[in-house]
C-alpha cells in the first residue's frame, strides 16, 4: 500500500466513510492514478498502469469499485461540495454553472446513448452530430489565487438517458431543464443559507426552469442567455373594483429585444470590461424589467440586459441576457 501525503489524505479521507476498508483501499489507487494520468485516458487500465499495477493478478478488483461495490455517489458529491464551499467566500453568493457535454460512445452494449449535437465540432452554420452519452453537469465557480480567471469545479454529474431509450425501457423521458430542476433542488437542500447564482447557456433558458428556481424555500436566481425574440410583456394592469373574471397575468406585450437594437432612439450605456488575450472591449448595454413568457407557463418577473459589441473586423455583436435577480 502506497503512502499518502499529509495535505492528500486530509482531504480524501472525507470520502472515506462512503466505502468499506476494502474498498476504500482500492478506491484510493484509482483515486490518485486519476490524478496522475497526464494522458486524458483515465479508465481503471490507465490509473493501474500509472501506480505500477499493470500486472497486478487481482486487477478485476478495481474494476468493481465502479461496476460492482456499493457507494452513494450523490453522498459522495455532497461531500466534495462542501469541500468546494471552502474555496468560496464567505460573504459572496455561490454562482453555480450548468452545462452538458457528450461522451463519445457506441456499440450495442451502450444502451442510454443517443444522437447529439456535438458542441465543440459544431458551427454556427455547421451542425455535426454523433452517437454518446449525454451527461449534465453542475460546477461550483470560484476565484482561485494562481489564476486570473474564475474556475468551473464539477461536483454534480448527471447521466441523461436519450428519448430512444427511455422510450425503450418504459420511463418518463427528462428533458435537459427537468434534470437541472432535480438536481438544482437537490443542491439547494445541502446548501442552507446561502445565496445560489445559477449559470448556464441557452439551453437552460426555460420560464419553467425559472420557475422552480424561485419555487424554492431560498431562491435560486437563474442568469442565462435570452433569445432577441422572446415575448416581453408589462406588468399586469391593477385589478377593476367589482369585475368579474380572472385576472390578467401580464399588460401589453413589449418591443422585442431584437427592435430595441435597432431602434436609433435606444439610449445605449457604454463600459469598458476586460476581454480574451488581456485585451479590453467597450461594451454597450440596455436594461430593464420585464415579464418573460412562454405559452403554457405563468408569466415570470426578470431583469434584462441587451448588449453589442463590435470585433477587431468591426462586426457587431448583439446579444441578451437576463436574470432572475431584479437587483
Amino acid at each position: 500500500m502506497f503512502a499518502l501525503s499529509s495535505e492528500a489524505h486530509t482531504v480524501l479521507i472525507h470520502f472515506s466513510l462512503l466505502f468499506s476498508a476494502a474498498v476504500w483501499s482500492n478506491a484510493l489507487v484509482l483515486i490518485v492514478g486519476a490524478i496522475l494520468c497526464c494522458n486524458g485516458n483515465r479508465t481503471v487500465t490507465a490509473c493501474l498502469s500509472v501506480m505500477g499495477l499493470d500486472h497486478d493478478p487481482c486487477f478485476t478488483n478495481y474494476h468493481r469499485v465502479l461496476n460492482r461495490a456499493g457507494w452513494n455517489s450523490l453522498q459522495a458529491a455532497r461531500i466534495l461540495l462542501g469541500l468546494l464551499i471552502l474555496l468560496a467566500p464567505a460573504s459572496a453568493p455561490l454562482i453555480m454553472g450548468v452545462d452538458e457535454t457528450i461522451e463519445r460512445r457506441k456499440g450495442r452494449k451502450i444502451k442510454a446513448k443517443g444522437v447529439c449535437r456535438d458542441a465543440v465540432r459544431s458551427t454556427e452554420k455547421h451542425v455535426v452530430r454523433c452517437f454518446g452519452l449525454k451527461w449534465i453537469s453542475m460546477m461550483l465557480i470560484v476565484p482561485l489565487p494562481w489564476s486570473k480567471r474564475c474556475w468551473a469545479l464539477p461536483f454534480l454529474t448527471v447521466l441523461a438517458h436519450s428519448e430512444a431509450y427511455n422510450k425503450s425501457i418504459g420511463k418518463r423521458h427528462k428533458t435537459t431543464v427537468d434534470w437541472t430542476r432535480q438536481m438544482i433542488r437537490q443542491v439547494s437542500r445541502w446548501v442552507v443559507g446561502r445565496t445560489i447564482v445559477l449559470v448556464g447557456d441557452g439551453a437552460y433558458a426555460a420560464v419553467a426552469l425559472a420557475h422552480a428556481c424561485n419555487g424554492l424555500p431560498t431562491p435560486v436566481f437563474l442568469v442565462s442567455r435570452l433569445r432577441l425574440d422572446s415575448a416581453l410583456f408589462d406588468p399586469p394592469p391593477a385589478p377593476v373594483p367589482g369585475k368579474r373574471g380572472r385576472k390578467p397575468k401580464k399588460g401589453a406585450r413589449q418591443t422585442s429585444l431584437a427592435q430595441r437594437a435597432r431602434d436609433p432612439s435606444t439610449q445605449w450605456l457604454s463600459t469598458q470590461i476586460p476581454w480574451y488575450d488581456g485585451n479590453t472591449v467597450t461594451l454597450e448595454y440596455v436594461s430593464g424589467a420585464s415579464l418573460w413568457y412562454t405559452a403554457g407557463q405563468d408569466p415570470v418577473r426578470i431583469q434584462w440586459v441587451l448588449t453589442r459589441t463590435s470585433d477587431s473586423k468591426g462586426k457587431e455583436r448583439t446579444e441578451a441576457f437576463f436574470s432572475t435577480s431584479l437587483h
